[in-house]
């Protein structure tokens, strides 16, 4: 294990944080919040220490290679330590408490939206920013941004984004790692300034436009108001929110490509499978809520097609907006948004869940071992897009069906042991991990996480841990032989 390389991406990360706090505390400033800003202050100082700790570890600068083992560590690590920094400023100003402030920045770096404060009314607009903007840094991920911003790190740079990466395979669309980092933050880049400008023009002031397309791209789902997109209750901007998060649960290297083959681009979007099946998907769930809602509730077939077309577009996104009371919803209804929180959006975006691409190769490969059980000597193979899918990308997509199960059922045990209903247990569990927020009863719709026990905050925090960096990062650390010299990987 090379310390000296992740101590200077470390320092490199902690330095980033840091010049990142000075927008709250303009914020801040600006509306006259003098403790938010002392708290922002105080944070980054906090971060510059550290960044500067790591550097005095790491020695001068150079271009080191990034090998396997240290981009695993380095990706675990830096957004633990980036987890940890950004907590201060919640602690520091005294609007919560320890273990309140880490889940709240695990909730927003993850991408989860799941806040774990009981009211936001009394909370300055430069934190509800701060929770925005953690929210959209995580999004798109950390070590994205740091290397679209910053100077590449040597060679070995691929093996940080694959451990970031949210699906099964990590490509590239163009040569370099730095362009491709950059085409990608681009891209995200355009989406918000499009997204804020549609949300101001369909009525919303600067600061909620702001606010909530930081959030409605990184489909991390946090708001400024205790009910969410409750408070506008206007069909034109739930319209434009629903078109947003669908354009963000797409992956962004798709776009990437798209916006580079110019005026023909559209059909890159549209010849994508896993995109056409998430759109599929939430087409035909939109359309089975609608009737079940416009069945079996006093609502008419318009009403219910408007809150069943948001609230999946949300949960399918993982977005974890909110316009309805989805708990009063039908239990044939709740049971479709679940599968929509487990599904989540496609491999690449900023979406959450188990990944279409995933549920598409496992569909291919239950098909193929039907047919080969009644044609034993035939050789079946899996593709998505035209590509074949090696044997090791099928192992792992298996694998990672497995291990996604196995823990949404483990940690909805231990909410159970907890206390915790076994239906809100389990929605918290495949909510969390999903990177979702919302779930139902004691985290539904007009609910928080605050109401969750301490033990159960604290699994909270780790499933959402584990479901943004896909598991098996997170998983890797926590294995003694990782650390131990010598180890080649």
């Amino acid at each position: 294990m090379n310390f000296v390389v992740i101590a200077e991406i470390l320092g490199s990360l902690a330095f980033s944080v840091s010049a990142v706090m000075m927008l709250p505390m303009v914020v801040a400033i600006y509306y006259g919040e003098a403790n938010a800003a002392a708290a922002f202050f105080f944070a980054a100082m906090g971060a510059m220490l550290l960044g500067g700790a790591f550097k005095q570890v790491s020695g001068p600068e150079h271009n080191a290679d990034v090998p396997v083992r240290e981009g695993v560590a380095v990706t675990g690590v830096g957004w633990l330590m980036v987890t940890i920094i950004s907590m201060l400023p919640y602690l520091f100003g005294g609007y919560l408490g320890p273990l309140d402030s880490l889940a709240e920045s695990v909730s927003g770096l993850s991408g989860t939206g799941a806040t774990f404060i009981a009211d936001l009314d009394p909370f300055p607009r430069s934190m509800l920013f701060w929770r925005s903007l953690t929210n959209w840094i995580g999004g798109i991920g950390i070590i994205v941004i740091f290397m679209a911003l910053l100077p590449q790190f040597g060679r070995g740079t691929m093996n940080l984004l694959k451990a970031e990466a949210t699906g099964p395979v990590s490509e590239r669309q163009l040569p370099r790692i730095r362009d491709n980092a950059m085409a990608l933050f681009g891209v995200y880049i355009i989406f918000t300034v499009l997204c804020a400008v549609s949300y101001f023009l369909c009525g919303m002031d600067v600061y909620a436009a702001v606010n909530h397309a930081l959030t409605t791209i990184a489909t991390g789902g946090f708001s400024i108001y205790n009910n969410s997109f409750f408070y506008f209750d206007s069909p034109i901007i739930e319209g434009v929110a629903i078109f947003f998060m669908l354009l963000s649960s797409g992956s962004f290297g798709m776009y990437v490509l798209a916006m580079r083959a110019g005026a023909g681009g559209w059909r890159i979007v549209w010849e994508n499978t896993e995109y056409r099946v998430f759109l599929l998907i939430y087409v035909v769930t939109t359309c089975l809520v609608t009737i079940d809602i416009a069945t079996e509730m006093d609502v008419s077939v318009l009403h219910a097609l408007r809150i069943a077309a948001f609230q999946t577009a949300s949960l399918s996104s993982t977005t974890g907006f909110v316009s309805d009371d989805f708990d009063l919803w039908p239990s044939f209804s709740k049971g479709v948004l679940l599968f929509l929180m487990f599904m989540g959006g496609c491999a690449g975006s900023t979406a959450g869940g188990f990944k279409i691409t995933r549920f598409v190769v496992m569909v291919k490969l239950v098909r193929n071992l039907i047919h080969k059980k009644l044609h034993p000597q035939s050789v079946l193979r899996v593709s998505m897009n035209g590509v074949l899918m090696s044997e090791q990308t099928l192992f792992n997509i298996t694998r990672h069906f497995f291990v996604y199960v196995m823990l949404d059922v483990i940690f909805a045990f231990f909410l159970i042991f907890d206390g915790i209903g076994m239906i809100d247990a389990v929605s918290v569990s495949v909510s969390t991990m999903g990177s979702v927020g919302p779930g139902f009863g004691i985290a539904g719709a007009t609910s928080t996480y605050a109401l969750l026990p301490m033990f159960s905050e604290a699994v909270a925090c780790f499933a959402m841990f584990l479901g943004r960096l896909e598991i098996f990062t997170v998983l890797a650390l926590l294995t003694p032989e990782f650390w131990r010299k010598g180890r080649r990987w």
